[in-house]
């Protein structure tokens, strides 16, 4: 059964169906009941060591390399592939060490869950570990205790609940023991039904089990929680450039193999062209992108965290940058989850204020002892001298707060006269409240003004002509005296609306989905800057009345989502996401799934377990602010991370292209395989630099995107002005001797490649652009170095059969370079002007 079917239940009827009765369950009744279902407990996703090492593997480039090393000793070139080994272990060290940090500290953050419950057995109260509860169970609560598992009040003394975590409602509800006249679908709706996960916040009662473990509904949101299987955008597009370069190193192994046999003809030595194809395709192979994106990632994650902010999985960092669309729970995170007073309607504010604290049902010798979020908003309201007194008011009577009534009172004796205060809902006091005509107009204004902003009202009213230490409900309608009203707020942070701001000034768009009712969430968006009206709000029901096709096209045009349950949620990011990326931040149980799903999933400290397990990153503070600055670190990593990609690409594909082409034309290699493998390791070695670049600022203000057809063109545009001066190398030295060709190519390749970099960095001229960074800087001169000196060395000319160059051969290949830098900006600034004039135009 739903817990809709059992809202409509007598306690008798209740008792048929569970198998219980009052005096609640005997051990060996619940013994049986495990036995059958279970224990109290939800799934939850196991995260091992071994869990996190394995997960570095999961890379197509990581297989890439796999390939290139195993292809290296085959060559019998055992430094290469040692190096290629290094330099996956460097990466999979790093993820892992980075990773396990976060699922460490985040156990340490992890809140505890009600460990233990107050629970009727054999007539008997007893307390019991919540996960030995089983249905049918008769368990009691009261103020302070969180709810063990679903139940069905069968008793309530001024019982209000904090739903908030669950429904996403901010306001306590109010709960009752009577029997609903219709069965209810949704959380908010069961004013009879506690569920586990919940807090109550004042008042006691008890209630029979009738749902435990993944039945709950806390269970029901945990197991499509885990049953939910996130995919990386980063780890999607990675795959994607995988892809391509693995398809084009497969054409580039048949076609340099086969046109060589076809021209040489029996000429050709087959084992030398084999090994000699391979290496020129290893040579295409960014080996050093998975190091370069950890690096950047842990450099984002230790950023981050200086910010108090728990990194779990490396690439959300990157993923992060890339979010189009960012959904975020208003309870928490956009409002400070706490009740405050707005405004006071009333001749003489401070004795409203004053009246209605008196009144508190939970007030004891002056002393706040509620969670009650309205009642510690009135205290705080209390003026010091006010705050003082209350040790003086004496209770002598005191009806409780009951559903039906929508009111509490309190006799309280002050300074030996006796005042029967009376608070409430405004519909539960005003109409017994003698006002003159003009009075009642005036109140009922301003009540239906402050409904219209979503606030929450108590209305105070006074009975002075009682004279009894005891008195009955009647009385509370009887010769009473308006005070006033006064209205409640869940503060907007003060830092929410610049957040929204400053997410829009990136790009982002923001989207409130929430649980609470259309008025509450409609003054929170209003006053954070999202919306401008009412009708910019869509409420879970109204999107249940239309078709998929009209769910999937209304989505994309509301800002606001109210009382949307968690499937809801759940369902409105998965559509988004066929259009968007999608970023959720959350911290309730209902957020879980939407959590899960979502590209990237962003939970608060103080955010239900199950949420933070289901999040990429955790925010120690709730503040926005810190995720729009995680968004630009994002971009930084996505911006450099691209950078490696189209430089590398360019450069490789050039020389590629030459080295393959200028095979055919000599009977000699043009360059050695292992002289290739160098290549490629050595202008590598400054690229890993490339992860701490500083990058454009204009670079922050979109998010980026992995467009294989813009990067293969922007490669090949580049590779063709690469290809033209690595012939130019060739044209040169290819008559004095193949090892000049190949010294002296070797040298040309590697600068030009280098020199790439501090060109490729930016869309801008090379002079107008943000800085290199340091570490770019002095890695690319070290590299320099090494490339020109190590050819004099009796090492290098024994293992990879250089030659000593001249010194005219040097001079002649830093003008080469110089002129392709020079040549390469202008046809780069040419490049990205056309296609940014492209896309403007097909914006427009």
């Amino acid at each position: 059964m739903s817990f809709g079917q059992y809202t409509t239940a007598s306690q008798a009827e209740l008792f048929k169906i569970l198998d219980t009765k009052p005096g609640g369950l005997t051990e060996m009744e619940v013994a049986r009941r495990h036995k059958k279902n279970g224990l109290n407990t939800i799934e939850s996703e196991k995260v091992s060591w071994f869990i996190i090492l394995a997960r570095q593997f999961k890379s197509s480039f990581i297989y890439l390399l796999a390939l290139a090393g195993a292809t290296s000793f085959l060559l019998n070139q055992a430094t290469e592939g040692i190096m290629i080994i290094i330099f996956v272990g460097i990466n999979v060290a790093l993820g892992f060490c980075q990773e396990y940090k976060s699922e460490k500290n985040l156990k340490i953050l992890k809140n505890c869950a009600a460990q233990e419950s107050k629970v009727i057995r054999n007539s008997k109260e007893k307390i019991v570990d919540t996960r030995q509860l089983a249905v049918g169970d008769i368990i009691t609560f009261e103020t302070g205790d969180l709810i063990g598992a679903d139940a069905r009040i069968l008793e309530a003394t001024s019982l209000t609940i904090d739903e908030s975590a669950l429904s996403g409602e901010s306001n306590p509800v109010a709960k009752q023991a009577e029997v609903l006249k219709h069965e209810v679908a949704e959380i908010y709706q069961a004013k009879n039904i506690t569920f586990a996960g919940t807090t109550v916040t004042t008042g006691s009662g008890c209630g029979v089990v009738i749902a435990s473990g993944k039945q709950m509904q806390f269970g029901r949101i945990s197991s499509l929680t885990v049953k939910t299987k996130r995919q990386s955008a980063f780890q999607n597009n990675i795959n994607k450039i995988s892809s391509f370069i693995l398809k084009l190193i497969i054409t580039t192994l048949i076609v340099v193999f086969i046109a060589n046999l076809a021209i040489k003809g029996e000429q050709a030595n087959i084992g030398e062209l084999l090994i000699f194809a391979i290496a020129l395709a290893v040579s295409v192979v960014p080996e050093a992108l998975p190091v370069v994106t950890t690096f950047s990632f842990t450099r984002g994650a230790v950023k981050l965290a200086k910010k108090k902010v728990v990194v779990k999985r490396l690439s959300a960092i990157e993923d992060l940058g890339g979010i189009e669309v960012l959904c975020t729970d208003k309870t928490g995170t956009l409002t400070e989850n706490k009740m405050r007073v707005a405004e006071i309607y009333g001749s003489d504010q401070s004795q409203t204020v004053w009246y209605a604290t008196l009144a508190n049902d939970s007030l004891k010798g002056g002393k706040q002892i509620s969670a009650n979020a309205f009642d510690l908003a009135l205290e705080n309201s209390l003026t010091a001298t006010q705050t003082k007194n209350l040790a003086r008011a004496k209770k002598i009577a005191k009806l409780p707060f009951d559903p039906d009534r929508r009111r509490n009172s309190a006799l309280v004796k002050i300074n030996n006269r006796r005042l029967l205060i009376v608070r409430g809902a405004p519909e539960a006091i005003i109409e017994h409240c003698r006002l003159t005509r003009t009075n009642r107009t005036a109140i009922n204004r301003w009540v239906k003004q402050q409904g219209q902003l979503g606030r929450r009202i108590l209305t105070v009213a006074l009975n002075p002509r009682l004279v009894k230490d005891e008195y009955a409900a009647p009385a509370e309608t009887q010769n009473l005296e308006l005070i006033g009203a006064i209205s409640f707020i869940d503060p907007i942070k003060p830092t929410a609306k610049k957040a929204v701001s400053q997410a829009e000034e990136l790009g982002v768009d923001v989207k409130i989905l929430t649980g609470d009712s259309r008025e509450v969430a409609t003054d929170v968006a209003l006053q954070v800057g999202l919306i401008t009206n009412q009708s910019q709000v869509i409420t879970g029901e109204e999107l249940e009345k239309m078709n998929p096709a009209q769910v999937k096209k209304t989505i994309m045009n509301y800002e606001v989502f109210a009382r949307v349950s968690p499937e809801q949620k759940y369902r409105i990011i998965q559509l988004m996401q066929e259009q968007k990326q999608v970023g959720f931040l959350g911290e309730g149980i209902n957020d879980a799934p939407a959590l899960k799903i979502a590209n990237v999933a962003i939970a608060v400290v103080g955010a239900a377990d199950i949420a933070k397990e289901a999040a990429d990153i955790i925010l120690l503070q709730k503040n926005l602010n810190i995720i729009i600055e995680g968004i630009s670190e994002g971009r930084k990593i996505f911006s450099n991370t691209i950078k490696y990609i189209k430089s590398t690409l360019a450069s490789n594909f050039g020389n590629f292209f030459a080295v393959a082409s200028a095979s055919l034309l000599i009977d000699f290699l043009p360059m050695l395989p292992l002289q290739i493998l160098l290549l490629n390791l050595l202008s590598d070695f400054p690229m890993i630099a490339v992860a701490a670049d500083n990058v454009d600022p204009e670079e922050l203000k979109q998010p980026g995107g992995y467009n294989i057809k813009d990067i293969a063109l922007l490669a090949l545009v580049l590779g063709m002005v690469s290809t033209i001066f690595d012939f130019l190398f060739f044209g040169l030295f290819y008559k004095i001797s193949p090892t000049v060709l190949q010294t002296n190519w070797f040298i040309g390749s590697i600068l030009t490649e280098l020199v790439l970099i501090f060109s490729i960095r930016s869309k801008k001229k090379f002079y107008s652009a943000t800085r290199p960074s340091k570490i770019l800087f002095w890695l690319t001169f070290v590299t320099i170095i090494i490339t020109v000196a190590l050819p004099f060395t009796t090492f290098a000319q024994k293992i990879f059969k250089f030659t000593a160059p001249n010194i005219f051969h040097l001079l002649m290949i830093a003008v080469i370079v110089l002129v392709y830098f020079l040549i390469n900006e202008k046809i780069k600034t040419y490049y990205f002007r056309l296609t940014n004039n492209r896309a403007n135009q097909q914006t427009i």
